[in-house]
């Protein structure tokens, strides 16, 4: 079996999965005893699959083949941006399908949830294949609708439904900016392939055509930048996220901080790479967007009493520190260091968030949901939770203190890859950016560390005390990113074969 068919099979087995899921859901609703187990289980299946032509297809990566199919105008092409990413939101949906056994065994359309989860994962994978805009543009749309389906999941709440909404409003508006930038590419160079586009720039610079193309091109860079912006969450484009994160499910709130925003930031660096060669200014305006993603998403954070709420504007933050180690890239002569560091921080983050969302999750199934109450987890109900929940809150410790810096975690590992990535530039500017966002790292421990405080030194509160047990289908995703999170800090030279051949794909699109 050659490559690309492979690469077909590794977009197409989740996304042909989910029907079947929730058919096999409704199926067990009707003729079985239990709920949605068959979906439940169908999904873990269809995610440890997919992990076997990922397998392949990273040797062949490996072995400096190329890897593509086209189908139509439609192109797929596998690179080392694509190895991570598709790594990444196959492990983490891996751990959230686990996780979810037990957290939506109790509510209705559990089936939907699984079709919907593994639909989602499967737009992903597309997204992160993408080699042309309007196949860029699709998968992003695709993703959108999946993860607002599960953002809204909870439609008997208005709380939720308002989250739905707000999501829905702001990624539509952005897709509609995205599709303009798209428009006024085609109609400047022909072309929608990501990598002809760039071709064709260049072409027309070395032929010394009229800056008018070229202004068109800018304005379809920040066309992007607003357009996929949206989906990164970059300020002041990020108001949907405290409200998505905080009334999705726990499972559902780690995918969207650990990967939907990652993977709009994906779509964002392949769109500006194809028209990159109109200005030597993107990595800037990435440090740019970056400092302030730091500062704002640290402040807001540090006011938030729902635990949901300051962990997704530490999102935000942390989206910053990618921003800053992917300009540090890009600027000047690229720097191959500093893009891997960048990549090395997406995949800790990924590992950090999730795990800190489904810790969270832990709690809220354990002192809410087991009661059939959905109100948000607060920080005073987390007093003394150490005691009856040892485990999550461990995992919960870890998770924050990596995602704070504190070494020797894997949080700690990849933002030191890219301060001294910053330092190494020379230049005052980017280095008085290190400082600052180094400062930031320190500033995120004065909401972590009241949180571990409360976990382990308060005693426990009546909510605590009144808490349910947890099953072990919920415990062990936690383990398991704990040891992740743990190993990454003591040995972060384990994930050089993913970050390291991100990093030259994503200079190369850039033309460094």
């Amino acid at each position: 079996m050659d490559t690309s068919t492979i690469l077909t099979w590794l977009v197409l087995l989740p996304l042909v999965a989910s029907p079947v899921l929730y058919l096999a859901g409704r199926l067990s609703l009707r003729y079985g005893t239990e709920r949605s187990t068959p979906a439940l289980w169908l999904a873990v299946l269809v995610l440890l699959a997919d992990f076997i032509p990922l397998y392949i297809l990273s040797q062949a990566l490996a072995a400096g083949e190329k890897i593509s199919v086209t189908m139509g105008q439609a192109a797929l092409r596998f690179d080392g941006i694509s190895l991570v990413m598709v790594f990444v939101v196959l492990l983490l949906g891996l751990m959230v399908t686990v996780f979810s056994a037990q957290y939506m065994a109790r509510e209705e359309n559990e089936e939907k949830y699984y079709a919907l989860l593994v639909a989602m994962i499967g737009t992903i994978i597309g997204l992160s294949l993408a080699a042309d805009l309007f196949n860029l543009w699709v998968w992003f749309e695709a993703m959108a609708i999946s993860s607002y389906m599960l953002v809204a999941f909870y439609r008997q709440q208005a709380d939720s439904l308002e989250a739905g909404v707000k999501y829905l409003v702001q990624s539509a508006s952005g897709s509609v900016l995205v599709v303009l930038g798209v428009a006024l590419v085609l109609s400047q160079t022909g072309t929608l392939d990501l990598a002809a586009i760039r071709e064709q720039i260049i072409s027309s610079q070395n032929a010394a055509t009229t800056s008018i193309p070229s202004l068109m091109l800018l304005a379809a860079g920040a066309l992007f930048i607003v357009g996929f912006g949206v989906k990164s969450a970059l300020v002041p484009l990020h108001t949907w996220l405290p409200d998505a994160h905080s009334q999705a499910p726990s499972g559902i709130s780690a995918m969207l901080s650990g990967i939907v925003i990652e993977a709009g930031l994906i779509a964002l660096l392949r769109a500006l790479g194809a028209v990159s060669p109109v200005s030597q200014s993107w990595g800037s305006i990435l440090m740019i967007f970056g400092a302030v993603n730091m500062l704002v998403g640290n402040l807001m954070a540090l006011r938030q009493t729902q635990v949901k709420r300051l962990l997704a504007f530490s999102s935000v933050s942390h989206m910053g520190y990618m921003l800053l180690g992917l300009g540090v890239a890009l600027w000047g002569a690229g720097s191959l260091d500093g893009a891997a560091g960048a990549f090395f921080h997406l995949i800790n983050h990924a590992l950090m968030k999730g795990l800190a969302f489904l810790a969270t999750g832990v709690f809220l199934y354990a002192l809410h949901i087991s009661h059939d109450d959905h109100n948000p987890l607060t920080l005073d109900d987390l007093s003394g939770a150490s005691r009856r929940y040892p485990l999550a809150a461990f995992a919960f410790a870890v998770a924050v203190f990596s995602l704070g810096g504190l070494p020797p975690l894997a949080g700690f590992m990849s933002k030191w890859q890219m301060f001294v990535a910053g330092f190494e530039t020379k230049n005052a500017w980017i280095c008085g950016l290190v400082v600052f966002a180094a400062i930031n790292s320190v500033l995120s421990l004065g909401y972590y560390a009241p949180l571990v405080n409360r976990l382990f030194r308060y005693k426990p509160s009546k909510i605590v005390e009144a808490g349910k047990p947890v099953s072990w289908s919920m415990l062990l995703p936690l383990a398991f990113l704990v040891a992740a999170v743990v190993v990454l800090g003591f040995m972060p030279q384990l994930v050089n074969p993913l970050t390291y051949p991100a990093a030259s794909s994503l200079l190369a699109i850039f033309g460094k």
